[in-house]
């Protein structure tokens, strides 16, 4: 139940970064447009873009690491079989939790006080709000260290009852 819940959060995630990535496109084809046809750019593209950038990567974050898509070697888990890929995954889910606690952990007071003082990046025309950011990047390494959680907690499941327990799920990537 709660795997049907995080996934469904994860690919909702994923349909947001993807409206922003289009979105996005077009912002920068005005602004190169505007740029060379008519010598006047959209005011706050670059403040726009770097914003966007950080937050669609904690929103792909959580996809990355559920569906398998996190860098990992395979060649040496590979010859102890089936409870050297439990152990890795056990390995690899507390190690990646723990480095996104830190992100989460490490990003709370940025957060917070950019929401309370109503931080902005940019000047003149247009300042972008730092907070939706800072938000997004404390929520989706939240949701990392939970995804990461539940995969190190299926492998020691399948170290424990091999026959019992479902293994960490592989994607075909």
């Amino acid at each position: 139940m709660l795997e049907h819940v995080v996934t469904r959060i994860v690919h909702t995630l994923l349909a947001v970064a993807a409206a922003i990535i289009f979105l996005l496109s077009f912002l920068v084809v005005a602004d190169v447009i505007g740029r060379g046809a008519f010598n006047s750019p959209v005011k706050g593209t670059p403040e726009i873009v770097s914003m966007s950038i950080v937050i669609i990567c904690f929103l792909l974050a959580a996809y990355a690491v559920q569906s398998g898509g996190m860098l990992r070697t395979d060649v040496i888990v590979s010859m102890f079989g089936r409870r050297g890929y439990a152990f890795a995954d056990i390995v690899t889910g507390l190690l990646g939790a723990g480095f996104f606690l830190l992100i989460v952990w490490g990003s709370f007071e940025p957060a917070l006080h950019a929401w309370t003082s109503n931080e902005f990046e940019g000047e003149g025309a247009l300042r972008v709000p730092v907070w939706p950011a800072r938000i997004v990047v404390m929520f989706g390494s939240a949701l990392v260290v939970a995804i990461y959680l539940g995969q190190a907690l299926l492998a020691i499941l399948a170290l424990i009852r091999p026959d019992g327990a479902r293994p960490p799920q592989r994607s075909a990537h």
